[in-house]
């Protein structure tokens, strides 16, 4: 028995040998050693000029706010700076993201992780998938801290110098010149914009984030090709800081190919609804466009003013109105002393002292908002029910008082119900009165009344002449 033993031992140690032999070439498939650039930066710098440049950046983007939106990128961005490789991970780094309201087919990043979606580059996606391969690429470019090594390059500039420099090689075109011209940094934006040998790294490094992801790393080959042939007419923008190494969608189907898609992801339909969402928004203008009135601060729809804060001496309704006409959708009259306050999709009015940023969030305390949002279930009740589960998501202290009443809406039946809620901003209670009505179009219109539960009687004669002054154009 023993002889035998070696005998059937041997074969095998053999058989082994000859499959090592013949298996020995599909080491060249293995997925890409990145090795990241040499940087004179430690990590705490990247982190400290991200923030800088973001700083500039938000001064001179309009960021969308839209909660569901913003939502869904956030947590798309955060499955996929979890699957970033270990060797690669910064535990300093703190990866944000956020929409620019801008239709350029566009994102970029910047050191340490604060990182801008275009809401042209959703749009222009066919694919959740083809959204996270750009967001993959861009994180990439974070992780092996592309931006501070190609900074590196000056030395003679010191690491406070080179925030604007940064955010301008990355944004590129019209944005990063004024960013530049006005942060007074002095560092050509062309000097910084991303080298070809940074850019495979940034799609190598982010194919194999996709498939840790559970995402075919295809398709960010596939959303390369949409941004080429639209580069072919005069855009877009991205490709003048992203430059085609060459054999690109090659070289990532290579990649690809190396890879195994882990819990590959299925269920898309947040995507779907977050482009139906963004098709019924008011069209979004070109970041040349927003350069040209002067940049976020006079962009229509573009928040509330950058620093406001809330908690100053807030005025009681003023019994004089004035009326505002909001393009052909609506008008309206409210207490002179209210200001308007656009957003993307939706206008506030609110009194000095009520509005503001708290958290990075725009805030108002007393006021009322009214919007449109796009409906696809197309009866009122349900379109009412999903529009206040919207609403309980970003105010998760919210509890209706009572059932809904009937109610009418700018000669439209509607429905009418109230709230409580612990304000965010003041952490006190405050009262929420929510009415809606569905327009011939199918789409939610809705107003919004707030005003702390201590104050809310001397604003409900004020919300009740608003509601009843609401004109539906068209």
């Amino acid at each position: 028995m023993t002889g035998m033993n070696n005998f059937l031992r041997n074969r095998i140690l053999a058989c082994l040998l000859a499959f090592l032999i013949v298996a020995s070439p599909i080491a060249g498939l293995a997925q890409t050693r990145i090795t990241p650039p040499s940087n004179k930066y430690n990590v705490r710098e990247d982190v400290e000029l991200g923030q800088q440049a973001a700083a500039e950046a938000e001064k001179q983007l309009p960021i969308l706010r839209n909660e569901e939106v913003t939502s869904y990128i956030a947590r798309l961005g955060r499955s996929l700076a979890a699957s970033i490789p270990p060797e690669y991970q910064h535990p300093e780094f703190r990866y944000t993201f956020k929409v620019v309201d801008a239709k350029d087919i566009n994102a970029f990043a910047l050191p340490g992780g604060p990182m801008y979606v275009n809401r042209g580059m959703i749009e222009a996606a066919r694919t959740e998938g083809e959204v996270a391969g750009v967001m993959a690429h861009e994180m990439s470019h974070v992780a092996l801290r592309h931006g501070t090594a190609q900074a590196t390059k000056a030395q003679k500039y010191q690491a406070g110098a080179v925030a604007g420099a940064i955010l301008g090689a990355i944004i590129g075109g019209n944005v990063g010149s004024i960013v530049s011209q006005g942060s007074q940094f002095g560092l050509g934006a062309a000097f910084l914009r991303f080298s070809r040998e940074y850019e495979k790294q940034a799609d190598l490094l982010g194919s194999q984030i996709m498939a840790r992801a559970g995402y075919d790393p295809l398709d960010m080959a596939h959303m390369f090709e949409t941004i080429e042939q639209q580069g072919r007419s005069g855009g877009p923008q991205w490709l003048s800081d992203h430059p085609n190494p060459g054999n690109r969608i090659a070289y990532i189907r290579d990649e690809a190919r190396s890879l195994r898609v882990q819990n590959p992801v299925r269920d898309t339909r947040e995507f779907a609804r977050v482009q139906s969402l963004l098709g019924g928004l008011t069209p979004a203008r070109s970041t040349e466009e927003i350069m040209r009135s002067g940049g976020r601060g006079r962009r229509e729809g573009g928040g509330y003013p950058t620093g406001t804060q809330v908690g100053g001496r807030v005025e009681a309704p003023s019994g004089r109105y004035r009326t505002y006409n909001e393009g052909n959708l609506f008008r309206v009259s409210v207490p002179e002393n209210w200001r308007e306050l656009p957003g993307s999709n939706a206008v506030t009015f609110s009194p000095p002292g009520a509005y503001g940023q708290v958290r990075g969030h725009d805030v108002f305390t007393h006021g009322v908002q009214i919007g449109l949002t796009r409906n696809e279930v197309h009866n009122l009740r349900d379109a009412t029910d999903e529009f206040v589960a919207g609403l309980s998501q970003s105010n998760p202290s919210m509890r209706q008082q009572s059932g809904y009443q009937r109610t009418n809406v700018a000669g439209y039946q509607g429905l009418a119900a109230v709230f409580d809620n612990v304000s965010e901003a003041t952490g006190q209670r405050e009262i929420v009165s929510v009415y809606t009505t569905l327009l011939r179009d199918g789409n939610l219109f809705y107003i919004i009344t707030v005003a702390p539960e201590q104050d809310y009687r001397y604003y409900q004669n004020a919300f009740q002449n608003v509601v009843r002054s609401v004109q539906i154009q068209g």
